[in-house]
Order: structure tokens, then sequence, then C-alpha cells
């Protein structure tokens, strides 16, 4: 358990850095649509052409970026969107089981599927060099990439959160295993709730 333990704090660790990466292209993103509003306004105004194809791309291609590898560490910050209908009445053990189970045989399997579905779709995509259509667009094949790469990132953050889970329900503490789940840790007093 403790080796799963330490891997677990590795994904953690990589998903942590990604997300401040994603931080910054967020930042990036907000200035390139800031300056694709400024340059449309301009051109109408003095007839001069500042921007581009390339430039409204940038910000999509940012936007799925932010999105993509920023799913990991939603998970990891239980950030995630979530249906609490029954979730939300759980004690803490029946949190951690349902997590359990759920990252075993719905996200974990969901993920590797995505790889493998999307697989061919991206290797058709850089054995072509795919090209934005749209003139003085972005190449399309490196976003392409990041599809199977960012479901990797969720696939290895989901059995992060099934190892601390197993953990928690084999008696460590939440804080301990650095389980971030708020309805698992009681941060005012320390404990489990």
């Amino acid at each position: 358990m403790d080796a799963a333990l330490r891997l677990s704090k590795l994904i953690d660790s990589l998903n942590r850095v990604i997300a401040r990466a994603m931080g910054w292209a967020l930042f990036l993103m907000v200035l390139v649509g800031a300056y694709n509003a400024i340059a449309r306004s301009l051109e109408k105004e003095l007839g001069l052409s500042l921007s581009s194809n390339a430039y409204i791309e940038a910000q999509w291609y940012l936007f799925s970026l932010v999105f993509l590898l920023g799913a990991p560490y939603a998970l990891r910050s239980n950030a995630h969107v979530r249906v609490d209908v029954l979730y939300g009445e759980h004690p803490a053990r029946g949190k951690a089981w349902t997590d359990l189970i759920g990252g075993v045989l719905f996200l974990i399997p969901f993920c590797l599927f995505a790889i493998w579905i999307s697989w061919d779709f991206v290797s058709n995509s850089i054995a072509v060099g795919e090209l934005s259509p749209d003139p003085g667009g972005l190449p399309r094949w490196p976003l392409k990439l990041v599809v199977p790469i960012s479901f990797a990132l969720l696939c290895l953050q989901g059995a992060s959160e099934v190892v601390k889970r197993a953990a928690f329900l084999c008696g460590r503490s939440a804080d301990e295993i650095g389980l971030e789940e708020p309805s698992l840790v009681d941060r005012s007093t320390g404990g489990e709730s």
C-alpha cells in the first residue's frame, strides 16, 4: 500500500504542475481574446489588417488545453461536477466506497476506452500533418494529440484517487494519504467526518 501511495503522490504532483501551466494558458487565452477583440475593432475603425485566423484558433486551442489538461486536477481537488443526490448523504466511508467503486468500474474504463477510440483519429491526423482548413490557421494534429494524453492523465489521477480511497478504507487518515475530499476530512478538527 505504501508504494501505491507514493506513486499516487507522484501522479498528484504531476497533475498539479500541469494545472499550474494551464493557469498560465488560461491567462494567455484571455490576452489573445482581448487582442482579437481590440484588433477587430481597430480594423473597422482604421482599416488595418491586424487579426488572423491563427489568433482566433489559438484562443480556442488554449481553451481546449485548459479544459482537457485541467480535468485531472479537477478530479484530484474534487472540483468536478458530481450528482450529490445520494452521495451527499453518505458518511465518510460510504463516500470513499462510492468513489472507489465509481473509479474502478466507470472512470478508469471510460478513460481507457477514450484513449483507444481516439487513437485512430489522432494517428491519422498526425500522419497527414493535419492543418486548419481556414486560411492562416494553425496545425490541428498537435491539439488532437492532447486528447489521448489528457485521458491518460485523467486515468492516472483516477487510479491515484482509487488508491487513496482504498487506503482510507483500510484505516489511513485522509490527511496522511493526501486526500483532498472535503467530505472525508474535517479541516477544522483535523479528523475524519
